[in-house]
């Protein structure tokens, strides 16, 4: 898939560097565990990416138990490329790989809620997101 020259791919073909461009640009604590999250989105089930041209401009990944849950850990577009549509485009490409599970599951930081509301999701009645975290808050 291709939309304003961002191309659309199932590849694991990323080297560190990119991924790692990726996730400091985000202020995202995985970076800082370069193997770690290298191996955790190589091992995931499904890895969406976004190009423009050679450069990892966002992603999108699933791990799962195969039949009735799927839970997305991570969607992050580079800062430059958000509010295009990249992300929403990502989130449909992977949704639509699992659409017949039971349940579709992610957390979700307070600042991002309205924009997973408008791609489908749905605050999941009164429960609330749980964690033992190994990062910096």
């Amino acid at each position: 898939m291709t939309q304003n020259n961002i191309e659309y791919k199932q590849t694991r073909n990323l080297s560190i560097d990119s991924i790692l461009h990726l996730y400091e640009a985000n202020e995202w604590s995985s970076a800082k565990k370069p193997l770690g999250l290298y191996n955790a989105l190589m091992n995931s089930h499904s890895l969406v990416t976004a190009w423009d041209k050679e450069k990892l401009v966002g992603l999108v990944n699933a791990i799962t138990d195969g039949y009735l849950v799927v839970y997305y850990p991570h969607l992050l577009v580079l800062p430059k490329y958000q509010k295009q549509g990249i992300g929403l485009n990502l989130l449909k490409i992977i949704t639509q790989k699992y659409r017949d599970f039971h349940q579709q599951i992610l957390v979700a930081e307070a600042e991002t809620v309205d924009f997973y509301c408008k791609c489908g999701f749905k605050k999941a009645g009164d429960t609330q997101a749980m964690w033992i975290y190994h990062g910096e808050n």
